[in-house]
């Protein structure tokens, strides 16, 4: 759950003309909670759900639900804290933040945390308890004061800070270590720091995060749910030593924020490790030396390489000595080297064993767990209960939870309380018996979600785990198909049974349920006939209804997606192999796996350069691939070959007619076909896309090509490799490419190298993957050498030129 900005209350209630009061709450789709205390009330927006919480007397109310099919409003005197969650469909928790924050503003006066222990580890006695000390605060005389339990609170507004009774009989009162929020200051480096101040040291006004202008950038809110990037606020989302901001100022890309140190001690950061765990962010061991035997120099020193990464800019990460560590995000622990010719280096930290599950354990960093789903579009049997595909994506393509974590969502689906449910890694599961396979979300606020999957078209289910790729129709004219398009908003079939074969109820009918927001008179677009299956609120899970079963409001109906009568682009029809190796050490590819792949060719068939077929007539290169020869003539187009020496049947072998140029000079260029491409299940076109997209930091992405191998096996065979992209500010940092790298290109690769494009692979294609196809976000274009440690590929950001390329290929 987010740990986001407390809201300074003097009583427990919202002042009046304060803004947005939905500002003050945690909200999480998908999830609800048990409660005891509640209240059932009709509602027709959020809004009018939480002035009715605000507004509640006869308790204290800390969250409340809000049904939107319903119409129904649920305010509750428990959150997360204190009940079990879980998952339903078609409702969003709303809980008050200063009830899940564990830190104090100011002096602690609205805190109502959980901390029962004192300073010194003792426990607090109850607040309506009489012994061993009689009380002067109680509930009964201060009910605002949120004195339950015995939990350290601050009802006399003592400067130092909450505290408690204690169980002592020689001890009538102490002090509780509690935080600050990070909402005035900072602790550690900023990671958590969750404040207002948006101006940089130098004062400038800082950029939006979610805005690309003047400065586009890969730091997207969306993409790192995690890093609560509000509004223009300074934030710490890549490991720099304090927070910072992109700015207004055009010439000034980004600079750190001034933001004041707390006083209080951090928050614990959690268990140690003497062993590698995740990315060893936790590692405490003693190693020193680096994988290639350099002693380490130590944190505190300058020499032989000056840098930031010290004790004082990283407080909290144990900088001691020159021990291996990992204060900045990095995939493994590493250390400066007293070596002047080598700057830095990873270090071989022996693996942690693996233990039971503790919930220590479970909140542990962990494995990341795959995030693409396989894009051949594997689809389930049935309900999907019996799926055991490696989809790990849900409909709206957010990355599931693996299973056996407990971040950002607790849950109890876990592998050992559900056996025989599959539940591996983060592949979308069904343990339930729900409609179809399912996940947690690795997003915060969206506790789970539906997989981007499709239900078998088999007429009988073989009763088998193996994937069945849907069949694409024949050519009989069907003007009404009975499936449905994205999530079924225009669908007009008429289906009219839940997933569990219920009969609807009709859209005019308030029998057996009353309802008056989903009717053919408030919704006369939505296609609301008799009681046929609709989606007139746009949900993502698709059409439903309400049913006709008195006890249950609604539920989905089970439409199949229509099928396409054509290859999609960034659809290969082949599963790609995906391999994390560490195109220089990557993997051989799956023959045909990313059929969008060219070869460049001389006019007599010598193989120099890659490119990317992005339609059946055109494809996409680096434009220093065709400085040999500004004649159409002297090249032609190898399209759908694995072998670069020997081509099989299925190859096409197509001259070209035209050269296209990008006017500017960037490194990209066009290439028009002499006929079009026959697109098979072996050649086909890569997606472009949108214009001026930029590639979230770290987003994995795939790079293929015949090139220069180095001495790794596949010389000869298409190879393929998995890189992280590299966020242009961090790829700009002097240990790397040192401001080489313009806005209208990107990076990608593997800082400690060994994996990476070369000689040969210019004008291939950096793929990226989203929610369920491949997407072209980079053409190959330099580097400095191939696969050199700290040392990443750069690449054309192709969103750059999409208005370009199109403008190109409508006017030739």
């Amino acid at each position: 759950m987010e740990h986001k900005e407390v809201v300074l209350l003097l009583l427990l209630f919202l002042k009046s003309g304060r803004g947005d009061p939905l500002d003050d709450y945690v909200n999480t789709q998908g999830a609800s909670i048990f409660s005891l205390t509640k209240k059932q009330l009709s509602s027709g927006s959020i809004e009018e759900c939480s002035r009715k919480c605000e507004e509640e007397t006869e308790f204290i109310c800390r969250s409340f639900q809000y049904h939107s099919k319903e119409q129904q409003c649920v305010i509750m005197a428990e959150n997360s804290k204190s009940s079990i969650v879980f998952r339903m469909r078609d409702v969003i928790l709303f809980e008050k933040r200063i009830y899940l924050s564990e830190c104090k503003t100011g002096n602690g006066k609205t805190y109502r945390g959980t901390m029962s222990k004192t300073k010194d580890g003792v426990a607090c006695q109850k607040w309506s308890d009489t012994s061993p000390h009689k009380p002067k605060y109680t509930p009964q005389k201060h009910p605002l004061q949120g004195l339950e339990e015995n939990y350290c609170r601050n009802p006399d507004n003592d400067e130092k800070g909450p505290w408690c009774y204690t169980t002592d009989p020689d001890q009538r009162f102490d002090y509780c270590n509690i935080p600050e929020c990070e909402d005035e200051c900072m602790h550690c480096s900023g990671e958590n720091y969750v404040g207002k101040i948006s101006k940089t040291k130098s004062g400038l006004e800082c950029q939006a995060w979610n805005s690309q202008t003047p400065h586009a950038h890969g730091y997207i809110p969306s993409k790192f749910p995690n890093k609560n990037l509000k509004m223009n606020y300074c934030r710490n989302p890549d490991g720099e030593p304090r927070p910072w901001c992109f700015t207004m100022d055009l010439n000034k890309r980004w600079e750190f924020c001034d933001i004041p140190r707390c006083t209080t001690p951090p928050p614990p950061s959690g268990p140690t490790y003497q062993c590698l765990k995740g990315k060893g962010e936790n590692y405490r061991g003693k190693v020193s030396v680096t994988v290639s035997g350099h002693t380490c120099q130590r944190w505190s020193e300058q020499t032989p390489h000056k840098h930031n990464r010290t004790p004082e800019n990283f407080p909290c990460k144990d900088l001691d000595e020159n021990y291996c560590r990992n204060p900045d995000g990095e995939s493994a622990p590493w250390c400066y080297t007293t070596n002047s010719e080598v700057r830095w280096e990873h270090c071989n930290i022996p693996s942690c064993e693996s233990s039971p599950l503790t919930s220590e354990a479970l909140d542990a960093p962990a494995l990341v767990p795959p995030e693409q789903t396989p894009v051949v579009q594997e689809c389930y049997q049935g309900n999907g209960q019996s799926y055991r595909g490696m989809s790990s994506t849900t409909i709206t393509g957010k990355k599931c939870q693996s299973w056996s974590s407990m971040t950002p969502h607790r849950h109890e689906k876990t592998p050992e309380h559900f056996p025989k449910a599959g539940l591996t890694m983060n592949y979308c599961r069904n343990p339930d018996g729900d409609k179809s396979p399912w996940c947690y979300t690795t997003d915060p606020s969206v506790r789970w979600e539906f997989c981007n999957l499709e239900k078998c078209l088999a007429t009988e289910e073989s009763g088998t785990n193996s994937p069945t790729v849907p069949q694409v129709p024949s050519g009989e004219d069907t003007s009404e198909p009975d499936c449905m398009f994205g999530n079924g908003k225009g669908y007009r079939g008429k289906k009219a049974t839940t997933v569990l074969g219920v009969p609807c109820q009709e859209w005019t009918a308030q029998e057996p349920h009353r309802h008056s927001i989903f009717t053919p008179q408030t919704n006369p677009r939505a296609g609301l006939e008799k009681n046929y299956c609709r989606n007139p609120d746009g949900d993502v899970n698709g059409p439903w209804c309400y049913t006709t079963n008195p006890s249950k409001l609604f539920d989905y109906c089970d439409i199949p997606q229509c099928t396409s009568r054509s290859f999609d682009c960034g659809k290969p029809q082949v599963e790609p192999k995906k391999c994390p190796g560490r195109v220089v050490g990557g993997c051989v590819a799956n023959p045909h796996s990313w059929p969008w792949q060219i070869s460049l060719r001389t006019r007599f068939g010598k193989h120099f350069c890659g490119g990317t077929l992005i339609s059946p007539e055109w494809v996409l290169t680096a434009a220093h691939c065709l400085e040999r020869s500004p004649n159409p003539t002297a090249y032609k187009v190898i399209l759908g070959a694995h072998e670069e020496f020997t081509l099989g049947s299925d190859v096409q072998d197509i001259e070209v007619s035209k050269l296209f140029l990008e006017p500017t000079r960037a490194d990209i260029a066009l290439i028009k076909l002499s006929s079009p491409a026959i697109i098979t299940s072996k050649v086909i076109p890569a997606c472009l896309p949108s214009p001026n997209y930029v590639v979230a930091d770290r987003t994995l992405c795939y790079i293929t090509g015949w090139g220069e191998t180095q001495g790794t096996f596949g010389a000869g065979l298409l190879k393929e490799a998995q890189l992280p992209v590299i966020e242009n500010k961090v790829c700009n940092r002097y240990e790397y490419l040192n401001g080489r790298v313009k806005s209208t290109e990107l990076c990608a690769g593997n800082l400690a190298g060994g994996t990476d494009s070369c000689q040969g692979d210019s004008g291939g294609p950096l793929v990226c993957f989203e929610k369920d196809k491949y997407i072209l976000q980079g053409v190959t274009s330099w580097g400095l050498g191939c696969a050199r440690p700290n040392k990443p590929g750069v690449y054309v950001r192709v969103s750059r030129f999409v208005t370009w390329i199109e403008g190109i290929m409508r006017n030739n």
